[in-house]
């Protein structure tokens, strides 16, 4: 379909990566987002191969490979510090043909801002949408009104536009654990520097990822209830009592990290939900599938809805919800799949069964690093770009 206008709503990072590759189609995009000032949530993600050749597939393979970290390989290791497996990495990128590449989601919000050519409208709060038989119209919060062909819903975990789609409201699933992550810099004390390093005990763990300019991705894990005040002040206290006796790399990061930079996310999932489409609104990203980050797919997922919407878009004329339902058929069945994954690995991690998280620290000593990487390729090539 030709001559398309198209609006998104949301411009993290399923909504940028739609903008361009709605843009590249030849379509006009108008991109929304509700906050002043646009912040990523969280300090680094790991994007695995299928996400990278989203990128690739856009033309920002080089832009992508230089604010990626080099991670060649990943170590599992006791909270005291013995290995429990290492994992060479090569094997993987030859199998599916792209590196990994973890990020600082900073960079990489800014390189798909700058590659997006149009304008990112910001402090525009979408509070609802109409449609009729030639198009759909958004709301805004200040009096403004977008109208286009269709609407892309990239509005996040909390989305307003999930409930109309739906028709009823879904409140995301609290996935049992807080998450302290933060970018510091790369030491060979904390870890050597083209290793993925994760420490894990007492149903929690602490891990280390290379990004590009010498620094080092972290996180804590750690199951608790929801609702803990959060206080940047106390942060290092919290860590400190959380991973008492941990191995002394542990230690030395809760000592060297900046409180007032680190994000502090109870972790929740939405999903899976059997809906992702009605008329000419479709929802992308987390607004249809948010995933405990426990797979590294979440970013992942966004992008691949991106291309996918895209390729349904240019290659029939059947109209635009014929195209959607498509979209809706193949998205739902992949990325509701991938959720409920990541919410069982979240559970096996964090001890919500003690005895399968046993069972898992056991399984990591005696494990075949090529069963972990064959594991990890078959979430990847499940993908459209095998």
């Amino acid at each position: 379909m030709d001559n398309l206008k198209i609006v998104v709503i949301g411009a993290g990072i399923g909504g940028l990566t739609a903008g361009i590759a709605l843009t590249q189609a030849g379509y006009e995009v108008e991109i929304y987002d509700r906050v002043r000032e646009l912040r990523p949530v969280g300090a680094g993600i790991s994007l695995w191969p299928n996400g990278v050749k989203v990128l690739n597939r856009l033309g920002l393979g080089d832009r992508m490979a230089k604010i990626g970290g080099i991670m060649n390989r990943m170590e599992y290791r006791t909270k005291t510090g013995e290995l429990l497996n290492t994992i060479d990495l090569m094997p993987l990128i030859h199998e599916v043909g792209q590196r990994p590449y973890p990020v600082a989601r900073r960079d990489l919000q800014m390189m798909l801002l700058e590659a997006f050519p149009g304008e990112v409208k910001l402090d525009h709060k979408c509070i609802g949408v109409e449609e009729d038989d030639t198009g759909v119209t958004a709301f805004f919060e200040n009096g403004h009104k977008a109208r286009g062909d269709l609407l892309v819903a990239a509005d996040g975990i909390r989305s307003i536009l999930r409930t109309y789609v739906l028709g009823e409201e879904i409140e995301p699933q609290y996935g049992g654990y807080i998450n302290w992550n933060g970018l510091v810099p790369a030491d060979e004390e904390l870890a050597p520097q083209d290793h993925w390093v994760i420490y894990v005990g007492d149903h929690k763990r602490a891990s280390m990822m290379p990004v590009a300019g010498d620094r080092f991705y972290f996180f804590f894990d750690v199951p608790l209830f929801k609702g803990i005040p959060a206080n940047p002040d106390t942060y290092k206290t919290e860590l400190k009592e959380h991973f008492a006796g941990w191995a002394k790399p542990i230690q030395t990061l809760i000592e060297c990290f900046d409180p007032y930079a680190v994000a502090r996310p109870e972790i929740h999932d939405v999903g899976p939900i059997d809906r992702y489409v009605k008329g000419r609104v479709a929802l992308l990203g987390d607004s249809a599938h948010a995933t405990c980050p426990d797979m590294g797919q979440g970013g992942c997922q966004a992008m691949e809805d991106s291309l996918v919407l895209t390729n349904y878009l240019m290659t029939t004329n059947l109209g635009v919800e014929y195209a959607l339902k498509r979209y809706e058929m193949e998205r739902t069945e992949r990325a509701n799949a991938v959720v409920q994954k990541a919410r069982k690995r979240a559970e096996q991690i964090h001890g919500k069964d003690p005895t399968v998280t046993q069972q898992w620290y056991d399984q990591l000593a005696i494990e075949k690093p090529t069963d972990v990487t064959n594991a990890i390729t078959k979430v990847i090539t499940a993908g459209p770009l095998h």
